[in-house]
């Protein structure tokens, strides 16, 4: 019985460079973003380190707005007797539900330090148009 438990201890540990592995894969896939509005825009921003302007892609169709591209980074530097030498590489892809009231052929993007700033402004809403209804006797 004692065995069964150091092995139960066991697996928790095998399992964990997966976990965060899973978190790391996820984060280059699916870049991390926030949004918010206000009375006139919508504001997206993503975070792209590493990321250049030309390898980024933003489009809209059907109401949905999409950011993706690829991130091709590389490390390399030396000193001495040591050498290191890291990539990363990968394509992501992040998609934007937008309300009705969102002008996405006015959409603007701008990239500083990293990060996607993306502004869609908010189309005036439409007057509604009422009409006097006559009731009738029955």
């Amino acid at each position: 019985m004692v065995e069964s438990n150091q092995s139960a201890s066991l697996w928790p540990h095998l399992y964990e460079p997966f976990s965060r592995m899973g978190t790391k894969l996820k984060s280059l896939f699916a870049p991390a973003s926030d949004a918010s509005s206000s009375d006139n825009v919508y504001r997206i921003s993503v975070e792209l380190p590493g990321v250049s302007e030309d390898d980024i892609e933003l489009s809209a169709e059907n109401g949905l707005l999409t950011v993706s591209g690829e991130k091709m980074e590389e490390t390399e530097e030396q000193e001495g007797t040591w050498y290191f030498s890291e990539r990363q590489y990968g394509a992501f892809r992040r998609s934007f539900r937008m309300p009705e009231d969102a002008d996405i052929e006015q959409t603007e993007a701008h990239m500083k330090d990293g990060v996607l700033s993306i502004t869609v402004p908010r189309r005036a809403p439409a007057e509604s148009r009422g009409k006097k209804i006559a009731v009738k006797k029955a």
